[in-house]
């Protein structure tokens, strides 16, 4: 059969001059690529020059302390993000406090004085800042060194001050307003450092911060976007129920741009059961932290990164024994027990472990989602792997088609052998054959996705729209590979 005129895209059919005329087409050569982005959400300091609500891409520590601010929120959270990671397109959306926040407030009393010369390592959010003292100083000149060695460090969240009225009482207020100031932790000697003799310390943790900031600046700057992994610090009812919203929408057909935020939750195992089973989304992960030193912000953010790098190169693979970075776990003797990680398991609380070297690592990555809409119980969703790994075979699908098929016509099978071969026809027959080369070729031989082709190839179903000659219907049934999490195996022993 002659090759019509008509196949050209570029070449007129209407062309007398003479020559010789060549145009590429780059449908079979392209092959998709998918680039992800960590978007990261946090709170600025007035010294930072990003304005507030708006988009920046970051791509160093030093560029996140001059827009966010040094010490700030979101400045820390970039500086864990790139001390794991720099190759991950990473971008920020700056938040300004409530105009009703309030700071948390705490207080460390010296109650006894030094009796023997040793500076003291008080950790003030994870973050180590040394006091220098001297046997013989009384509670009231320790509590100024104190204060001046917590002012002199210009990257822990607080700022210290000897209380008006109680000389040996150092007071501290969060930099900045909101809920996330009471995830702030007050201690010393946390890694074995000696405390100095003879030196009595009380701390009350701080307390009193309230009112995160909103987020509705934040999904209007998301736009039409694609945000494949978002660190969010907040983990309020108000702020939960947005992203939940907005992720969702995003995750849907006619926006085909979803997202998993990554939460962390400061508090004791009630309150972090009780705020896992409040929630049900298939797009919010939240780590429970337990007591540790190190805030949740911090938690949050290196937990999205380390989780963005592996989801980047196979969403499939679960992210279980990944370390994550920086971290400080809690006390030994308050750590959870497997049993009481494994109910936080089924209430919808991510769970991590702590190796031998004290490193923190991913012990399983889940989502809030754990009913359907009916209310009944539901694990479809229960693993973060499963959102990522639909997210990007529906990327792979559409790049496709896309790529191969961006202007065709549409007909039915039995017609096909009417048309010129090199018509640009689609067909449900070539739709169907295109995805299950995909499938098997792709999906599952290279990279490992999916499984059970027979199935997937016996219930693949493709057909034009009856009521419009314009659209292709398809329906198919992937199945997801599973993850190798969990070992039984009972030992027969023979003698």
């Amino acid at each position: 059969m002659p090759i019509s005129a008509t196949v050209f895209n570029e070449i007129p059919s209407a062309l007398r001059v003479p020559g010789w005329y060549i145009e590429f087409d780059n449908r079979l050569a392209g092959n998709s690529v998918f680039m992800g982005k960590l978007l990261v959400i946090g709170q600025k300091l007035a010294g930072g020059s990003q304005a507030a609500g708006s988009l920046v891409r970051v791509t160093s520590k030093e560029q996140a302390d001059e827009l966010f601010g040094r010490a700030s929120m979101l400045a820390e959270q970039m500086r864990a993000i790139k001390e794991v990671d720099l190759y991950t397109e990473t971008w920020a959306i700056p938040l300004e406090d409530a105009a009703t926040a309030a700071k948390a407030e705490g207080n460390i009393t010296i109650d006894t004085a030094p009796t023997d010369t040793r500076p003291l390592a008080l950790y003030i959010a994870g973050r180590r800042v040394w006091v220098e003292m001297a046997g013989g100083d009384t509670p009231d000149v320790v509590a100024q060194a104190m204060v001046d060695a917590i002012n002199a460090d210009d990257r822990v969240p607080v700022t210290a001050a000897v209380d008006a009225t109680i000389t040996n009482q150092v007071n501290v207020t969060c930099r900045w307003g909101g809920e996330t100031g009471d995830d702030i932790d007050l201690r010393d000697s946390v890694k074995g450092e000696q405390r100095p003799g003879g030196l009595g310390l009380t701390y009350v943790q701080p307390t009193g911060g309230a009112v995160n900031p909103s987020l509705d600046p934040v999904i209007a700057a998301m736009g039409s976007e694609w945000w494949n992994w978002i660190c969010l610090p907040y983990t309020d009812a108000t702020s939960l129920d947005a992203i939940e919203a907005e992720l969702s929408d995003r995750y849907g057909p006619m926006r085909q741009i979803g997202g998993r935020a990554f939460c962390a939750y400061r508090g004791n195992h009630s309150d972090t059961g009780t705020l896992g089973s409040g929630r049900n989304s298939p797009h919010v992960t939240i780590m429970g932290t337990n007591l540790a030193p190190t805030p949740t912000w911090l938690w949050a953010a290196t937990n999205a990164i380390v989780a963005a790098k592996s989801l980047a190169i196979d969403p499939a693979r679960p992210l279980q024994r990944l370390t994550m970075p920086g971290l400080i776990p809690p006390a030994e003797d308050v750590r959870w027990s497997d049993a009481e990680r494994n109910l936080l398991l089924f209430d919808g609380i991510a769970t991590y472990t702590v190796a031998s070297d004290g490193s923190v690592q991913i012990e399983r990555q889940i989502t809030t989602y754990q009913e359907n809409a009916s209310g009944v119980a539901d694990d479809s969703y229960l693993d973060i792997n499963t959102p990522e790994t639909l997210e990007r075979i529906r990327f792979e699908q559409i790049s496709l088609f896309a790529q191969k098929y961006p202007r065709h016509k549409l007909a039915a099978d039995e017609d096909r052998e009417f048309y010129d071969p090199s018509q640009p026809i689609m067909t449900p027959k070539v739709a169907r054959t295109e995805l299950l080369n995909l499938y098997r070729l792709t999906l599952m031989g290279a990279f490992g996705w999916v499984r059970d082709y027979a199935g997937y190839s016996e219930s693949l179903q493709a057909s034009i729209d009856p009521n419009d000659p314009g659209r292709l219907n398809v329906i198919d049934q992937p199945m997801l590979i599973g993850q190798y999490r969990v070992h039984a195996q009972q030992t027969q022993f023979r003698r």
